[in-house]
């Protein structure tokens, strides 16, 4: 019986990363990395961290220009898609600012509160509401402590924050009787 010989297969080369201006590589962004840019941005990079880092976690890819002219065409898509994000992002931050927050917590009768509140019980308050924001997204000076107003931040994009007013009051069971 003759031998066969198995055919060879030409198996495309993974594109290689491009060399930059400035020695390192170009790649392009998948998802938004902080401190290097946003998603459909072309950055260079040093090998290093483009090869260990930012390709095998699927934050960028090799930028090759088929690459580039798909983002370019999909651009106008994403951009439309976070204007559409931000302007549903300012109408909930407008319902939250027409919205106040009403929590009871445990005090004595000088209003001091015998724990604190902090930002998980206002979102929790505010998901009885229906209206979902983390605890990420409220911004606290530090825990309120004492009953009465006070004014959170809430920041639900970097561009879209506001003020949202929150009543810290003794709860029901501590109130003083006559």
């Amino acid at each position: 019986m003759p031998i066969q010989l198995a055919k060879t297969v030409h198996v495309p080369a993974a594109p290689r990363p491009t060399k930059g201006k400035r020695g390192g590589v170009e790649v392009l962004l998948i998802h938004n990395v902080e401190h290097l840019g946003k998603q459909g941005d072309v950055v260079e990079v040093k090998r290093g961290y483009a090869s260990n880092y930012l390709l095998p976690q699927g934050l960028a890819t090799v930028a090759t220009e088929h690459h580039k002219r798909m983002v370019e065409k999909h651009r106008a898509k994403l951009e439309e898609i976070a204007r559409e994000r931000l302007a549903g992002l300012r109408s909930q931050l407008q319902e939250l600012m027409r919205t106040s927050v009403t929590i009871e917590a445990n005090a004595n009768d000088e209003g001091h509160l015998y724990g604190s509140v902090g930002s998980v019980e206002i979102s929790r308050s505010l998901k009885q509401q229906d209206l979902m924001v983390t605890a990420d997204q409220i911004i606290l000076q530090g825990p309120l402590k004492e009953v009465g107003l006070y004014t959170v931040r809430v920041k639900l994009a970097p561009e879209v924050e506001g003020d949202l007013k929150v009543w810290v009051v003794p709860s029901s069971s501590d109130a003083p009787t006559k």
